[in-house]
């Protein structure tokens, strides 16, 4: 039977449908009041929950989708920020929690890509950059003073958080030019003096979680990397002291929330694509787990009453959010409106193989029903510092269910394995990931897994540069290729790109395309085109501000010239799909165009 002959039904559609949702937020003053986005409207849009009143109502009606939003410490104010065409500007708006107009959180501030927010209980603190640079700014919740700039610097800042007595600020930065290496810097909010800044030296990220639950607690949790490995510490910026956790443990090991006494800190750890909720103690440096199924868990809180929120799928079930109250006992949190429940689907099978160094490369294969050799799709993840893990993920189960076999490579550059792991691309980007691809395809055939004349190679953003890149360097090895929103023209896309994007390309690659143009080149689909030999199918969309439209274009052109069968489209919007029917649409366009360019099965 042919690819094309299979019959999947609608279970995948169905799996996009059924709403989803994230973890919901609360006001620290006011913790029955709640915030979370969700798919319910069909596009993510943030929605408030009223738990007194058992009332939720959608606040935003972005056209292209709303996915950040909080509610101020007094629950009295949600906010988000508000980008209209997809390039990811736009401004901080605020309306009132039970409904009303929403208007700007800081009038007259600069619009641009936003850096970061924190609500204190009567300031605010946000960051924002555009081509001048990145700004921080304050101004009280109430908007009686206009927004101040207290703070700006050509690289990268980000607010982290604003400590519980709105003395202090946590600002994450990469002044010293290390975009993918930052440090923290601890500032009054009164005036922007620096009271501390640490960093941790080259090749070791700092990142905040935020300060301690209660007014005028000096400590911070924060993830450091001074062993490898990311770890939780608790740091004290005033006194300068350091406290190490869960040291011993194997994996990484995140922090995602203060116990409500202080005592205790929630961490996740990652390990083989899998996470372990902890319950670290501070005082004794203890961990004890937490009981729930294996999986991940994206989000993680810990309620007032010590109850753990938490947000689980593993490959094969969609995603719930859970309750383990202090007794250990479960439940379901919050049941979303819907015709139907998404149907679960087929599970993922750990997967190990050699890339060309030596090194065991880690991911997933997704095994359809029948015999193999299977169709396979190589699924590439994007990033490059992400990593796929043991997590319902509807694209996907779509190819599951059309008879592919799906493989997922954490090639080198992949997060979860330790600092060196992740930073294996420095200097070095594009290549590795390719190499590491190309390994998986030969490991999958090599065990009778995949039939290698109906191969697949599919990635978008990271996934698609290294999709692109893949086509260039092994013309032929694939029979079809799906790049979405990719990078193409590698010194067109840093020219047209955002200024944060900007900073982590010059730290990838050791500086700007006018300082390592050699560099760039090389690494640069573009300069590979005239190899290109696979049916590929494009698709980009009009306003990203990650890989942005004139650098595919650039590319397109020079594919059709070249005869090269391609099918390119382009979409309104930006980098991401925020509404459901456009999800559902680019899998349906991609499986059509896989099936229409690979053989019949012999």
């Amino acid at each position: 039977m042919s690819v094309s002959e299979l019959d999947p039904g609608r279970n995948w559609e169905a799996r996009f449908r059924a709403p989803r949702a994230t973890l919901p937020r609360w006001g620290r003053l006011r913790p029955e009041r709640c915030a979370y986005t969700s798919t319910a409207s069909g596009s993510w849009q943030v929605h408030v929950w009223d738990r007194e009143r058992g009332r939720h109502r959608q606040a935003t009606d972005g056209p292209i989708g709303t996915v950040d939003g909080l509610l101020t410490p007094d629950g009295a104010q949600l906010c988000w920020f508000a980008d209209e065409t997809g390039d990811e500007t736009g401004a901080w708006m605020a309306s009132p929690f039970d409904g009303g107009d929403p208007s700007p959180l800081l009038p007259g501030s600069p619009r641009g890509w936003s850096a970061g927010l924190a609500c204190g209980r009567a300031w605010v603190a946000a960051g924002i950059a555009n081509r001048d640079g990145f700004h921080l700014l304050r101004a009280p919740l109430d908007a009686s003073e206009p927004p101040e700039i207290w703070h700006r610097h050509r690289e990268a800042l980000s607010i982290c958080d604003v400590s519980g007595d709105d003395q202090l600020v946590c600002v994450s930065h990469t002044e010293r030019g290390d975009a993918i290496h930052p440090a923290l810097r601890i500032q009054r909010l009164a005036d922007g003096a620096v009271v501390a800044d640490r960093w941790d030296g080259p090749q070791a990220a700092l990142a905040a979680l935020g300060w301690g639950p209660h007014a005028g607690d000096p400590r911070l949790l924060v993830t450091a990397e001074t062993r490898g490995w990311a770890r939780p510490e608790l740091w004290d910026p005033i006194a300068d002291v350091r406290l190490p956790l869960a040291a011993d443990l194997p994996g990484e090991i995140e922090p995602l929330a203060w116990y409500p006494d202080g005592r205790g800190a929630l961490c996740r750890q990652r390990l083989a694509g899998r996470h372990q909720l902890l319950r670290v103690d501070l005082a004794d440096g203890t961990t004890r787990p937490l009981e729930h199924p294996p999986g991940t868990v994206p989000e993680a809180s810990v309620r007032p009453d010590g109850t753990v929120w938490l947000r689980w799928s593993d490959g094969a079930h969609p995603t719930t959010l859970r309750t383990i109250a202090p007794d250990g006992t479960g439940a379901r949190l919050l049941e979303l409106p819907a015709a139907a429940a998404a149907p679960p689907g087929r599970g993922y099978d750990p997967w190990r193989y050699r890339d060309p160094d030596g090194d065991e490369v880690e991911g997933f294969l997704v095994h359809p029903a029948g015999l193999p050799p299977h169709p396979t799709v190589i699924w590439v993840h994007g990033g490059p510092a992400m990593a796929m893990e043991d997590s319902f993920h509807p694209g996907i189960q779509a190819w599951a269910d059309h008879g592919f076999q799906v493989a997922v490579p954490n090639y080198r550059g992949s997060a979860g394995r330790g600092r060196a792991w992740r930073d294996r691309l420095i200097g070095d980007p594009g290549f590795p990931e390719v190499a590491d691809v190309v390994a998986g395809l030969d490991d999958l055939v090599r065990r009778g897994l995949a039939d290698p004349a109906r191969t697949v190679l599919i990635g978008a953003s990271w996934g698609g540069y290294v999709t692109l890149l893949t086509l260039g360097l092994h013309p032929g090895r694939f029979a079809a290729a799906i790049a979405i929103v990719p990078v193409a023209d590698y010194p067109l896309a840093y020219a047209d790109e955002s200024e944060e994007l900007q900073g982590f390309d010059r730290s990838l690659f050791g500086g700007a395309p006018a300082e390592q143009p050699d560099r760039y080149r090389e690494r640069s689909p573009s300069t590979y085109v005239d190899r290109v030999s696979t049916p590929l199918r494009i698709e980009a969309a009009t306003n990203d501000s990650r890989c942005p439209i004139r650098q595919v274009r650039t590319y397109t052109h020079q594919l059709e010239a070249n005869g090269t069968v391609l099918e390119y489209e382009e979409t309104a919007g930006g980098h991401g799909a925020f509404v459901v029917e456009a999800e559902i649409a680019r899998t349906r366009r991609a499986i059509a165009f896989a099936r229409r360019h690979l053989p019949a099965a012999p």
